[in-house]
């Protein structure tokens, strides 16, 4: 197996990007996937634990926070900051689910080199998915928080994804674009959807500031053209997912809908379904308590 190296912060900004977590941070260098940050706290005992934010205008492994200092100590806990955000590589390149997939992957087999707990929120859970149907031996359980896929709505297809991208990055554009969502006052109001209460400032700001990294426009923009979406990822993805464990955590969320979700969990064996309301999205941030008691029982097998 070969070791990390530390990576760069924020390399050629400005402003260097600060770390999200106070943890020791890894790169990892593919040939897929080029240069991956992750952070790591490889203290304690048990089953390693693999954290993955995630895809917006401005994630990063902030966003899985208070999950990563709940369990540090305890067991082994990395974080990844997927291609095209927070600190690893955000060169112009195509980005796509079966990258998100790799980079995932990638940590897992180079990296951990054990079977791993894998919690992914929202988007990130179809990357999950599919890391784990590419290397099953490398995942022993999937936590999905608020998981896309599981909406009624049809996904467009690749060719408007296309079309929609192209749109996008004009080159007239596509800069004035993507700093208007990713003004202070734009992730204010999209981070504040996500919480029923007011969203802490701590996060806002970080969001901030990793939505300023040189490149940080690139991954963003395939997301907004849907192309980071699999179409029909129920049947794609998650239907085959038919022997590890799967905790799925949905209650309401601003940005996609669960209507599939729980018929269909209830018909598999191997998938549990709560909702642990009230939140709309991020319940360890908002029922941290109630959360970790959840997660401890189904990493337990209670």
């Amino acid at each position: 197996m070969s070791r990390p190296t530390i990576a760069s912060r924020g390399a050629g900004s400005a402003a260097p990007l600060p770390p999200a977590l106070t943890a020791p941070l890894a790169e990892l260098h593919t040939p897929q996937c080029g240069r991956i940050a992750y952070y790591a706290d490889e203290d304690g005992d048990g089953r390693p634990l693999l954290l993955v934010h995630s895809v917006n205008a401005a994630p990063s492994s902030f966003e899985v926070k208070p999950l990563f200092e709940r369990c540090r100590g305890a067991r082994p806990v990395y974080s990844i900051e997927l291609p095209g955000f927070g600190q690893s590589e955000r060169s112009d390149r195509v980005y796509s689910p079966a990258l998100y997939a790799d980079a995932i992957g990638a940590l897992l087999e180079q990296v951990i080199g054990a079977p791993a707990d894998v919690l992914a929120l929202s988007l990130s859970a179809e990357f999950a998915a599919r890391a784990a149907l590419a290397a099953p031996a490398a995942v022993a359980s999937l936590v999905l928080i608020s998981p896309t896929g599981f909406s009624a709505r049809t996904m467009p297809g690749p060719g408007t994804g296309r079309a929609v991208h192209r749109a996008l990055t004009l080159p007239l554009w596509r800069q004035p674009l993507f700093d208007l969502v990713a003004s202070k006052p734009s992730i204010r109001y999209y981070l504040g959807k996500s919480f029923t209460g007011a969203p802490p400032q701590d996060l806002i700001d970080y969001a901030y500031a990793t939505s300023h990294q040189p490149g940080a426009r690139h991954a963003p923009l395939y997301f907004l053209s849907t192309q980071l979406f699999t179409r029909d990822a129920l049947a794609t993805l998650y239907a085959r997912l038919t022997e590890v464990p799967v905790l799925a955590i949905a209650d309401r969320d601003p940005y996609v809908t669960f209507e599939r979700l729980p018929d269909f969990a209830a018909e598999r064996p191997n998938w549990r379904f709560e909702t642990l309301a009230p939140h709309l999205g991020l319940p360890h941030w908002e029922r941290p308590e109630a959360t970790f008691e959840l997660l401890e029982g189904f990493w337990h097998g209670d």
